[in-house]
């Protein structure tokens, strides 16, 4: 007689991470990840080699508040079991925030419908102690109301080439921005918000870097119209930091990554 193995199970997490020990999501050679560092703790806990799918990369030093990761496992471990575990076994800047099974077919990153990222500033003369990983400081005071002033022309479906990491390899340049907006926390705090059915290679930030230069007085609401509708990424700003960028939330056909 003859026994099917039965097929492994599909697990997603949702993960929260500082990444700012880190050079980004991807595993690379001679560099620290998040993704090494989930995979060998998963393997401690499932007893064999680990693959797992993360929504997207992030670059080194960007930060997660809803990094969504799958993988496929042979267990009798429900997830919140996992959960416990790999917290257990992480370091304290990488924490599973969620976990669940999901149908074979979901796939972290080709499933996902959209994401949402914040950008954090810091706005004073002195810098911080305490945000250092976390924000971009700028001591130059910021126009707000001139960086708003360019949000309407990026929010819909439009090509975004010249906020695109040069050489970037992609079947097209278009994305569709559903929200674009700029919240004053306090004095001295502003968090930029975007969200989009997907971004390209540093398009957060170069556009948060291009926004700067209008809240500086280096560009007018008017030139960061003409930069979108160039193409050209020499004609935006600089790329912002990386520290100050948060993957917020991904989402998917009737459920989010929270």
């Amino acid at each position: 007689m003859v026994f099917e193995a039965k097929p492994k199970r599909n697990f997603k997490l949702v993960l929260e991470y500082d990444g700012s020990q880190y050079h980004g999501w991807q595993r690379q050679h001679g560099v620290l990840t998040i993704q090494e560092v989930l995979e060998s703790r998963l393997e401690i806990i499932l007893g064999e080699p680990m693959r797992t799918r993360a929504s997207g990369r992030t670059d080194a030093g960007v930060h997660a508040r809803g990094q969504v990761v799958n993988f496929y496992a042979h267990t009798a471990l429900e997830p919140a079991e996992l959960q416990r575990g790999l917290n257990g076994l992480l370091p304290s800047d990488i924490v599973v925030l969620h976990a669940e099974e999901v149908e074979r077919a979901f796939h972290a990153r080709f499933s996902a419908v959209g994401k949402r990222y914040e950008y954090r500033i810091l706005n004073r003369e002195a810098p911080s102690a305490l945000e250092r990983h976390f924000a971009w400081h700028i001591r130059r005071p910021l126009d707000p109301s001139a960086m708003r002033a360019c949000l309407a022309s990026i929010v819909g479906l439009h090509d975004f080439s010249a906020f695109m990491a040069a050489g970037s390899p992609v079947n097209s340049t278009e994305r569709d921005l559903y929200r674009a907006e700029i919240e004053a926390r306090d004095a001295h705090h502003l968090v930029l918000l975007f969200e989009a059915n997907g971004f390209l290679r540093h398009m957060v930030r170069n556009l948060v870097g291009t926004l700067v230069a209008v809240g500086t007085g280096k560009l007018a609401p008017s030139d960061f119209s003409a930069i979108l509708a160039s193409r050209d990424r020499r004609q935006a700003g600089m790329t912002a930091p990386a520290h100050g960028l948060y993957l917020v939330s991904v989402r998917y056909e009737g459920l989010t990554g929270q």
